[in-house]
């Protein structure tokens, strides 16, 4: 599989990251390089695993990125609690967000097991 952008998972991490860019805009500048730095790097690392899994030879591998996609995205869950819990978003927007990676979880699950069988 080499063409990552005909995968929708691709496409909703890939929008999911730009919302996590957009929303970390506004935590405050002192969690500059500490969870601002932290959640856009794990958010970003979820297309960037699927990227670099569907440029992999066989399954094998590119299974073992999507799994790492998802380890990120499971990340950037509890790091939207904690800036929930700082106050740093709202509880409307942890609830989007989070609705938002649950999903992506839930199709890169879907993608894992269509490629095993």
């Amino acid at each position: 599989m080499s063409d990552y952008k005909k995968l929708k998972v691709w496409e909703d991490a890939h929008k999911f990251t730009i919302d996590i860019y957009n929303i970390t805009q506004k935590f405050p500048n002192n969690e500059q390089y500490g969870l601002t730095s932290q959640i856009r790097r794990s958010a970003s690392s979820i297309p960037t695993n699927i990227v670099e899994g569907c440029g992999q030879l066989d399954n094998g591998n590119l299974i073992r990125f999507l799994g790492i996609a998802k380890g990120s995205a499971f990340e950037v869950e509890y790091q939207l609690l904690l800036a929930k819990d700082l106050n740093y978003i709202t509880n409307e927007e942890y609830t989007i967000l989070v609705e938002k990676v649950k999903y992506i979880i839930r199709r890169l699950n879907n993608l894992i097991k269509s490629l095993k069988n």
